[in-house]
């Protein structure tokens, strides 16, 4: 079986996020199962079917115990669909409420997508809904009675193909594991809903800031960066950006954070909480660098080698940009 695991805050943490937690909570999926999957900024797959025989226990069993562990150390509820794929286990897990486990065994397959309306099926996007429906085929019940080859004439062989089978259940995708240090993220939650442009940028500078320092301490360098919003009712958007060279220059992550938080356009949005995630990680002696003869950045990347030597000797906090001093 496969599991979905959807993370979301609990109420008593509502002012925090998951996405740098999120972590910590793949530690706690891989104590269950080696074969976790990242899914970046709130998500996981596990496949639990070695765990199911190891542990003794179903698929069931083992949601409640990754629930209970995650809400136990990271105070973060977890939303569960289990299924005999990747697919049946995502549309489970939309279906399952706060700190529960759906699951859908391969004799309630038929079932469990019978009657669902056409969109539902994951992997059908609204364009392909629409043209399904002009054709009458707007349940997954009907797309699946459907002849293969009519499938295919609508929207082509390939993707005939694979909507004739997902509509009857099959889904051949594997979980591949990622490991947690591909990425590193650091998350700040106001104390209030935040209006002000100018506290969100200071709350940006701090966590670039953060995640620059601690990528050089590894020595590693990032080669994206995405920023994602919480918003006070809960719903949340992400957007990701590409880094011209791969780096961990405070700098450059907190001015490509700037940019992406400006492009969002969010004027009076009441902000609940800001996240970044630096992707992509590689060893810094793996990446090119290109040569610059601009002094004034070779000058800021010696200050900082020399205020990365000071917090590692007197802490993390000995050492702040000026505005972040107030």
């Amino acid at each position: 079986m496969i599991l979905y695991v959807r993370f979301r805050p609990a109420p008593m943490h509502e002012t925090g996020g998951v996405e740098a937690a999120l972590p910590a909570l793949l530690g706690l999926a891989e104590d269950i199962s080696p074969v976790v999957q990242a899914l970046p900024p709130d998500a996981a797959l596990l496949d639990v079917r070695g765990a199911e025989r190891y542990f003794g226990r179903d698929a069931g069993q083992l949601g409640s115990l990754l629930r209970v562990r995650a809400l136990a150390h990271c105070g973060v509820e977890c939303a569960i669909g289990a299924g005999p794929n990747p697919m049946l286990a995502r549309m489970a897990a939309r279906e399952a409420g706060p700190g529960t486990t759906l699951v859908v065994t391969d004799g309630e397959v038929a079932g469990f997508l019978a009657g669902k309306p056409v969109a539902a099926l994951d992997g059908v996007g609204a364009t392909t809904a629409r043209t399904l429906c002009a054709y009458g085929l707007d349940s997954i019940s009907k797309v699946a009675a459907a002849p293969l080859a009519v499938l295919q004439r609508i929207v082509g062989a390939r993707a005939g193909r694979e909507l004739w089978q997902r509509a009857h259940g099959i889904d051949r995708t594997p979980v591949v594991p990622n490991a947690a240090a591909r990425s590193v993220a650091a998350e700040r939650a106001f104390g209030r809903d935040e209006l002000d442009p100018v506290r969100h940028r200071r709350a940006l500078l701090s966590i670039a800031e953060e995640l620059g320092m601690r990528m050089r301490g590894e020595g590693q360098v990032c080669r994206s960066l995405t920023l994602t919003v919480r918003y006070a009712d809960r719903s949340t958007t992400t957007r990701s950006r590409t880094l011209r060279e791969p780096t961990a220059h405070s700098a450059t992550l907190t001015g490509t954070a700037y940019r992406i938080h400006e492009s969002l356009g969010l004027q009076r949005a009441r902000v609940r909480s800001l996240a970044l995630r630096a992707e992509d990680l590689t060893p810094v002696e793996q990446a090119a660098r290109q040569l610059t003869f601009d002094p004034a950045d070779e000058r800021a990347r010696r200050i900082e080698a020399v205020a990365d030597r000071a917090r590692a000797r007197f802490g993390p906090g000995a050492v702040v940009p000026g505005s972040l001093a107030a």
